[in-house]
């Protein structure tokens, strides 16, 4: 694994496991435009982005409500992309009519340099293919110049590159193979909550609720950094802005406890009668990341 932080604008390690967040299609039920709605997605793709989350899952909401999965996926998509791909990846429509509203990311992915000659001997850039030639690719990078790339791909596809100015050979890699935060990937799951957990394999589940323990018990708190110590794969599940994981679990006729036995409340005495979602996504995943390198 590449460990330089030479070969990027600034140098953000990946987490000691992957981190998958689960969230509701019903995100969005309390939100009443798609100005609003807009809005709290980039606060909640910047969350991800700053704790270092590997995959969202929109997760099926039961109950009778909002279903924005597709506009959900849509716009956490689009603040995921770097900028200067986006005009390539997404067709103007509708839902996305307010994106100039998101706050930008700023991952190590989301470089602003547009030179070749600007660009660090040797660094990794996220690419769309324009053309494929057998062996090889030529890819628009971003930069002022497209460059040909050794690997295959289709076209049209969204690809990692390794440039090499010195030896001007460019290869088509896994993002995964370097020790590097490189964004989150989006993906839709249509089965319940213990049907998703079946899926994901983690080794760690964690449900949130003010319903659930309290993370200032010490035997709590020290069981949950333990566990994160240990863990490889990592799941958080997120209720609804009108509903908790135990109101939601309660339709999918599961019981909580049937996922995880770390049924957590991250914000016991709470000041405020509720808790945002967009708030509680903020909160845990802070409190988690504090836990992981404590």
């Amino acid at each position: 694994m590449i460990k330089n932080n030479l070969f990027f604008e600034f140098f953000a390690p990946k987490l000691p496991y992957e981190l998958i967040v689960a969230i509701p299609s019903s995100l969005l039920e309390d939100c009443t435009s798609l100005k609003e709605k807009t809005t709290k997605l980039g606060f909640i793709s910047r969350a991800f982005a700053i704790f270092k989350v590997n995959e969202v899952i929109i997760y099926k909401d039961y109950r009778k409500t909002t279903n924005d999965t597709t506009l959900i996926k849509s716009i956490l998509e689009y603040e995921e992309t770097p900028q200067y791909l986006r005009k390539r990846m997404f067709p103007l429509k509708n839902e996305l009519r307010f994106v100039g509203l998101l706050p930008p990311l700023r991952t190590p992915h989301h470089t602003l340099i547009k030179k070749y000659s600007e660009i660090p001997e040797i660094t990794l850039r996220e690419g769309v293919v324009i053309k494929s030639l057998g062996e090889y690719c030529i890819v628009d990078v971003g930069l002022d110049k497209h460059l040909r790339v050794k690997g295959r791909a289709k076209l049209g596809s969204r690809v990692t590159v390794l440039i090499n100015k010195k030896t001007n050979r460019h290869l088509i890699v896994n993002s995964k193979d370097f020790d590097v935060y490189w964004g989150y990937k989006v993906n839709v799951f249509q089965g319940n909550l213990k049907e998703l957990k079946e899926e994901i394999k983690a080794d760690l589940v964690i449900a949130t609720s003010k319903r659930g323990k309290s993370l200032w018990d010490v035997k709590v708190f020290e069981k949950l950094k333990h566990m994160l110590k240990n863990a490889r794969k990592v799941l958080i599940l997120f209720g609804a802005p009108k509903a908790g994981l135990f109101e939601i679990c309660n339709v999918q006729r599961i019981n909580v406890n049937e996922l995880t036995e770390y049924i957590l409340n991250f914000i016991p005495y709470q000041g405020t009668y509720t808790v945002r979602t967009e708030e509680a996504i903020f909160i845990v995943l802070a409190i988690t990341n504090l836990l992981t390198y404590l």
